[in-house]
């Protein structure tokens, strides 16, 4: 038996459409804000609880998982397959771009692609794969 809220996070995947993130400490505040407020996003941000706030990677991949949340960061550590195996993992979304605007068009492409598009699994796109994406990723979709 796990936690309440590791018990709990499968049937939350099927309670509601929206995508369920988790967002290590390296994405900005404001983009998290953006998550939430303009896209509907269900957002936990690591930064907003002490216990995880300098969690190592590891016990955020971790928990990730545990939790049925899609793992979204600046990090591009999360791309070694030796440290955080995808098949072991919720899904990774590595995001890059020069500034804080640009992330924000760039999330707002992710969900339209991603989250937005009929996948099979709407609340885990990413389920066991990891997706590194830049300012230029799907610019015409």
């Amino acid at each position: 038996m796990g936690t309440l809220s590791s018990e709990l996070a499968a049937h939350a995947a099927r309670l509601t459409p929206r995508p369920r993130i988790y967002a290590d400490a390296n994405v900005p505040a404001g983009l998290v804000a953006y998550m939430r407020m303009s896209l509907g996003w269900d957002v936990l941000f690591v930064v907003e609880a002490d216990d995880l706030r300098r969690a190592p990677d590891v016990k955020h991949y971790r928990l990730a998982q545990q939790l049925r949340r899609t793992l979204i960061t600046m990090d591009r550590d999360y791309l070694d397959d030796r440290r955080f195996p995808p098949e072991q993992g919720a899904g990774v979304l590595v995001i890059q771009a020069p500034d804080e605007r640009q992330l924000a068009a760039l999330v707002a492409r992710v969900d339209r692609v991603l989250f937005q598009s009929g996948h099979e699994s709407p609340a885990l796109p990413l389920e066991g794969q990891k997706l590194h994406v830049h300012t230029d990723w799907q610019r015409g979709a």
